[in-house]
């Protein structure tokens, strides 16, 4: 069931630019988001016209956009930003 998590560069760049404690807890949800992306307590949400991503996971102010591929079991970490900022 454990999917493998990939983080494209400029979500990479996006994380390290956010406070130490908001990045902490936004890692330790996208460690459990390769563990099981299904679990309820991730708060996934399928996104219908977002034209890079296909889910978010809320974590608290901030939304990790990502794609998921069922097959080959990968997960691509595609934006992380401010929830005002994500959608744009």
């Amino acid at each position: 069931m454990r999917y493998q998590v990939q983080i494209a560069r400029k979500a990479s760049k996006e994380l390290k630019r956010l406070p130490v404690r908001s990045r902490e807890t936004i890692a330790e949800r996208i460690a459990m988001l390769g563990h099981d992306p299904d679990a309820p307590s991730l708060d996934v949400k399928h996104l219908n016209r977002h034209p890079k991503a296909d889910y978010r996971m809320r974590v608290g102010a901030y939304r990790v956009l990502f794609n998921r591929e069922d097959t080959i079991r990968i997960i691509e970490i595609v934006r992380v930003a401010h929830r005002k900022e994500a959608y744009q």
